[in-house]
């Protein structure tokens, strides 16, 4: 696959995968709404995101969403099928059940899978990946 055609399909995944974490994002938010109260507006709620623990369980998701937008900016800096193949395994790792890693990331998206918004842009982003096959 050439450069273009890579950085044209993981141009197109980049978008789905926020979609992905604004919908757990929303979701951290309500329970954490459902402990605390209302959370009031987009400068506290960056802030718990940062600080709060109870949110820390998204982070593999952002870093990973940011290695892929560093990937992507890099525009002298041709993609190859590596690039490809290393967000796959660094999604597939968030994922699997045998990564102790990322356990806590996987405790929250099990909680937060049931949220119909998240299902939807769960399936958009992985229906995006598997239509990335090299």
């Amino acid at each position: 696959m050439t450069d273009a055609a890579l950085r044209t399909k993981l141009t197109a995944l980049a978008p789905a995968l926020r979609h992905f974490h604004s919908a757990l994002l929303d979701f951290a938010k309500g329970e954490y709404e459902f402990m605390h109260g209302p959370v009031g507006g987009p400068f506290e709620l960056y802030s718990l995101v940062m600080n709060h623990p109870q949110f820390q369980w998204l982070r593999p998701l952002s870093g990973l969403m940011a290695t892929l937008d560093e990937v992507l900016d890099a525009k002298d800096t041709p993609l190859t099928e590596r690039n490809l193949s290393d967000v796959r395994q660094a999604l597939g790792l968030l994922f699997a059940d045998t990564d102790t890693r990322f356990a806590e990331f996987r405790a929250g998206y099990g909680r937060a899978k049931g949220d119909a918004r998240v299902r939807e842009t769960e399936a958009k982003w992985r229906e995006l990946l598997s239509g990335l096959e090299a």
